[in-house]
């Protein structure tokens, strides 16, 4: 195992010796390429990659066929080990990124991020030289948070991707980056991304800080990272947002939110958040200010739905039956008359069945996935009317409320509405109007005490902070915006100038 005794390791001065630990440290795994070849002078040197993880023509071309014709300034090894590591490193290699590792454990890092390592008898320390390439996804459409207007580019699994798609959006010198480099085994980037004058820096520094603590053999994905570094972990509430859209980024960092990117993964976290942020969509931006506010309104309201009306059917129907018309009130009594469950089960079975089905349709292949869902939710929703074990109305609540879900932006906020849907049912099952109601003021109680990086989860509702609601409920026209939110930093609040909105022409005057 390679434990930590040998990743601090030096590097010897035998050539050979190198090799050695090479091989033990990686199991001689064929993949591990080791080179050795000698110059016209006799010296012997060794350069070793990763089939697969390094570009072999940029090997050949830039590395190996310069040290061994010695082309370009002609420089001879000399017997002196520092000075011949010198005329390697600065005269003959003609690759821009090039470090010098001087551990076994450096070494192995280098090798394993695609560098290929030059190794000469005499050299105490190493050459990695920067040529990694393998295969990866290249740049499409997000998969997850597609728009009808606005860009159609997505993140890839590669961070250095990533970067520079976000660089391309910003291209401004503030735009910060910390690198940082988490699990023993995968030794996974992770970069820190911020616009420097206008994040909070207790917020950066609380974002590295907690980074650093994490201890962990692996990071496989941003979830992971998520998790250990949120500040309340027994909530249904996410406190950061993912997102695969490098619009959405620039637009958070504009804002003075701060972005991790995690290699290996398409989502990039966002924090601090406040609930608000899950129910906003990127193409609010791009559309008109009156048809983003009637999305957007249209789209709390379906969130407020699809936690509530499956109780507030079970609460109406078991308790409070009286508040129902009675031409309604009857068609329902109708349509339950030979239905031997009570409402709470009719529940609980159809969105169990809705939970199942949009499981199954999501793990099977692409192809058959949604036909199978639609299908049979469409069948088995029939068939049980049909038999008599659910009411027809049932269906149409669970399929309206499944409806309503869809249409959350943020897939992590959905999801804790479908597991506050089913808690809501149980208390609307026992005790009626009053059990929902008691939920939902416990709800906003556990809300009221979240906090995302400090700042609080419900604000600019608690606390209330006025000049800040212009983007919460409805969405102002930009001109109107020429401040920045104050949710999560005071610092470079102007966003834009006072944008006049165009006069007249002469000729419409004249008119």
């Amino acid at each position: 195992m390679f434990n930590d005794t040998k990743r601090d390791e030096p590097l010897s001065s035998s050539l050979q010796q190198n090799i050695h630990t090479i091989a033990e440290v990686t199991g001689n795994s064929s993949d591990v390429v080791i080179r050795s070849f000698q110059r016209a002078d006799g010296s012997d040197l060794s350069i070793v990659y990763i089939n697969g993880l390094s570009d072999e023509a940029v090997i050949n071309e830039n590395v190996l066929k310069p040290i061994m014709n010695g082309t370009g300034l002609n420089v001879p090894l000399e017997k002196d080990a520092s000075e011949s590591f010198a005329a390697i490193k600065e005269k003959i290699i003609t690759v821009g990124a090039i470090t010098t590792v001087s551990d076994i454990g450096g070494l192995i890092s280098a090798l394993y991020d695609g560098n290929a390592v030059i190794l000469a008898e005499g050299w105490e320390k190493a050459i990695s030289v920067g040529c990694s390439k393998w295969e990866q996804r290249g740049v499409e459409e997000p998969s997850s948070q597609t728009v009808v207007r606005g860009p159609k580019e997505g993140f890839t699994e590669n961070i250095s991707t990533n970067v520079a798609l976000l660089r391309r959006k910003i291209k401004s010198p503030d735009l910060w980056k910390i690198d940082r480099i988490i699990g023993r085994q995968t030794r996974t980037d992770v970069s820190v991304m911020y616009m420097k004058g206008i994040a909070d820096e207790a917020v950066v520094q609380e974002v590295l800080l907690r980074l650093d603590r994490i201890e962990t053999d692996s990071v496989l994905e941003s979830g992971y990272l998520e998790e250990l570094i949120q500040d309340k972990t027994f909530t249904p509430f996410p406190t950061m947002i993912n997102t695969e859209r490098p619009d959405t980024a620039a637009a958070a960092l504009l804002e003075g939110q701060v972005a991790v990117f995690v290699d290996g993964t398409p989502f990039v976290l966002i924090l601090p958040v406040t609930f608000f942020k899950f129910l906003l969509a990127s193409e609010d931006y791009y559309q008109r200010f009156d048809i983003s506010t009637f999305l957007r309104v249209l789209r709390f309201g379906a969130f407020t739905v699809s936690m509530l009306l499956p109780s507030l059917y079970i609460a109406i129907t078991t308790f409070h039956q009286e508040m129902l018309p009675t031409t309604l009130l009857i068609s329902l009594a109708s349509q339950r008359e030979g239905v031997p469950f009570p409402a709470l089960f009719e529940a609980l079975l159809m969105e169990i069945t809705f939970e199942v089905l949009r499981e199954a349709g999501i793990r099977m292949p692409r192809a058959i996935g949604p036909a199978i869902s639609i299908v049979g939710a469409l069948v088995l929703g029939q068939a049980a009317v049909e038999a008599g074990l659910v009411s027809a109305a049932m269906v149409i609540v669970v399929s309206f409320t499944a409806i309503s879900n869809f249409i959350a932006p943020s897939v992590n906020i959905a999801i804790a509405a479908r597991l506050i849907r089913f808690c809501l049912m149980f208390l609307a099952a026992t005790l009626g109007l009053f059990g929902i109601m008691s939920g939902l003021f416990f709800l906003l109680i556990h809300m009221a005490g979240i906090r995302s990086f400090g700042v609080p989860y419900l604000t600019p509702v608690a606390p209330f902070v006025p000049g800040n609601w212009k983007d919460i409920f409805v969405r102002v026209p930009w001109p109107m915006m020429s401040t920045r939110p104050r949710l999560f930093s005071d610092n470079n609040i102007v966003r834009q100038g006072p944008n006049v909105q165009p006069a007249p022409s002469d000729r419409e005057k004249k008119k």
